[in-house]
């Protein structure tokens, strides 16, 4: 909870609207191509080659059990939307594992996932966005290889999600809001970062 109580330090006095907490594919990511310096092009390059496979790393056996608990939860509330189990804990698994490494809580990222694509791996938006995080094709050119049809990957769609959204809350200097305003193309209104924040306590993980 510290993290969550930390990221949110920006909402108060902003009712978070329930009502969207199922809301779909209408939320579907519009990211703008925007100028950038080259350390932060440059920084989000590195973080999308990083080609190392999604295998968390335990400071303690705590910190282990807790990883297998989150795992279990959430298998199991995610299960209607991707019934195959192999499917779904390898999902949750690099899900955890690109967040982390982001910086990210994970219910956070689930919870955009379910306000980008509503978990589906091919979904397509009528702007062109793809996948599970809703990546726009011009990101495969600004730092990736050009190749679009990658988005469609499982981690590589993860890897650039997590990754942009995480340099959207650096550029806004930690401000939730506005950064996930930026990933949705639509930077200072209140309701896609109020969907997100919704969908993002059906996500949280109590122990």
């Amino acid at each position: 909870m510290t993290r969550r109580r930390a990221c949110l330090k920006w909402a108060a006095g902003f009712a978070l609207a329930a009502s969207f907490a199922g809301a779909g594919p209408a939320w579907a990511g519009n990211q703008k191509e925007e100028a950038m310096a080259d350390s932060v092009r440059l920084a989000l390059s590195n973080a999308i080659k990083d080609a190392r496979p999604p295998r968390p790393a335990f400071r303690d056996e705590a910190s282990r059990q807790r990883y297998q608990r989150w795992l279990a939860e959430m298998s199991g509330r995610l299960k209607r939307k991707i019934p195959d189990e192999r499917s779904r804990l390898e999902f949750l698994e690099a899900a955890w594992y690109e967040s982390s490494r982001a910086g990210l809580d994970p219910g956070l990222v689930l919870g955009l996932i379910q306000v980008e694509s509503a978990y589906r791996k091919y979904a397509v938006s009528m702007v062109g966005a793809r996948g599970y995080m809703q990546v726009m094709p011009f990101w495969s050119r600004v730092v990736g290889d050009g190749d679009r049809s990658k988005l469609f990957h499982m981690q590589t769609n993860l890897r650039f999600g997590c990754s942009i959204l995480r340099m959207y809350i650096d550029m806004e200097k930690g401000n939730l809001y506005l950064a996930l305003g930026r990933y949705n193309g639509s930077r200072g209104r209140a309701p896609y970062p109020n969907a997100v924040l919704a969908a993002w306590k059906k996500w949280e993980f109590h122990e």
